[in-house]
């Protein structure tokens, strides 16, 4: 299954040209508030360098694509309708959005920095809004989401204990239906200091305490300064990142990337996403307004910024919030392929601490079977089954039933 992130925000912050721009999707885009009114989902891409430079090789990718040296790995991007105050609450069918956004591995927090709408999400003059405060908001909306689980299931949690079930466990299962393990329960239970007390002796303040931090080791948050090319938009940008020291923030032009990706696909320029720079390929098909607009790119976005922050928010989000690595599995360690003679088919993504018996898993659980070691194809030595797997590992499972064939 794709990596899924969840794109969360006030309505008219830009999450829907976000959406358009990684995954080309088309959903709608107003100014009118609550233009997506169900969750959207479709495929983008975390982007990385291609082992088959290093190596000087043709490769044939199965599960992903490679375009100039550049591997497109498949991700999932759900854009949610736009959260209002009291949403954990059932507010505007904010318990639906809440559900599918805690189901994400990674929330994108898309915020219109240029401050151009108001509390509410409504459209106003630039500069009236506040991007902090939206941030607080959303941010108070998924903790009493957490809260609300936590609460609205302390008598089943209680049972459990009084059952002799651990309470570790007894906690964490009323959060595994969002992603929540047990690491998780047990790392904010030690930091909160409620480690050594009684479930049923938390109060609404301990409660809380944990959820919220229960939230942000769960769902690894990374906020979207979108609309920084607006007039004024720096100042809430440099405010953003004073306030949120511990969060990445990564400046954006939504609108800037939608216009790259649509002239990219028209074949108008070549650009890849997330680059530095793009080229036109056909000015003569451009009308004036075409162009001047992708000098603006050039000069305001791509000048001060080096890229429009759409695909670098969810390459971070993947290889840094995530911590995966890109491991690429093969058959035939000589040549680099599978069974089929394929070069370099596959790239599979594992969490940073994944070993070889976990990349077998990954592939097919009969794999781990008589899993001996693997091979690492780079360096041409054994690695145990306890190997922690790095980022860019070429290796070839090796088992009892490989070696008698």
């Amino acid at each position: 299954m794709p990596i899924k992130i969840g794109l969360l925000g006030k309505t008219n912050t830009g999450k829907t040209t976000f959406f358009n721009a990684a995954t080309l999707a088309g959903g709608e885009v107003s100014t009118y508030p609550f233009t997506t009114k169900r969750p959207e989902r479709a495929l983008g891409n975390a982007i990385t360098p291609c082992v088959h430079t290093e190596f000087n090789v043709k490769d044939n990718p199965q599960n992903s694509k490679c375009t100039d040296g550049w591997r497109f790995i498949p991700i999932e991007l759900i854009d949610l309708p736009g959260l209002i105050k009291d949403a954990w609450a059932g507010k505007g069918l904010g318990n639906q959005f809440l559900s599918v956004a805690t189901q994400s591995d990674a929330i994108l927090h898309v915020v219109d920095v240029s401050g151009s709408i108001d509390a509410a999400g409504r459209i106003a003059e630039v500069g009236s809004g506040d991007p902090i405060a939206d941030v607080s908001d959303i941010e108070e909306e998924l903790i009493m989401w957490y809260l609300k689980l936590l609460e609205g299931n302390r008598d089943k949690i209680s049972k459990l204990i009084q059952s002799e079930t651990d309470p570790l466990v007894a906690i964490t299962d009323v959060f595994r239906g969002i992603g929540v393990k047990e690491g998780h329960v047990k790392e904010a239970l030690k930091i909160t200091g409620l480690e050594n007390k009684h479930f049923e002796n938390f109060d609404m303040y301990d409660s809380k305490k944990f959820a919220a931090y229960l939230r942000k080791i769960s769902k690894p948050t990374l906020i979207v300064a979108n609309k920084v090319d607006i007039p004024g938009a720096e100042k809430n940008f440099d405010r953003l990142r004073e306030k949120y020291i511990d969060t990445i923030i990564i400046p954006a032009s939504t609108d800037s990337e939608l216009s790259l990706r649509k002239a990219e696909k028209k074949g108008l320029i070549k650009y890849v996403p997330g680059s530095e720079q793009f080229d036109i390929l056909h000015k003569e098909q451009l009308t004036k307004k075409q162009l001047e607009a992708l000098d603006f790119i050039t000069q305001g976005i791509l000048g001060e910024y080096m890229r429009t922050g759409v695909q670098f928010a969810i390459n971070v989000t993947v290889f840094k919030l995530l911590k995966m690595n890109s491991i690429y599995p093969v058959a035939n360690p000589e040549n680099l392929s599978d069974k089929k003679g394929r070069i370099l088919p596959d790239l599979i993504l594992l969490k940073d601490g994944a070993t070889v018996e976990d990349l077998a898993k990954e592939i097919h659980t009969d794999l781990t079977k008589g899993l001996l070691y693997a091979k690492d194809v780079r360096y041409g030595v054994r690695l145990p089954v306890n190997y922690q797997l790095r980022d860019r590992d070429v290796v070839s499972l090796v088992s009892a039933q490989t070696k008698k064939s």
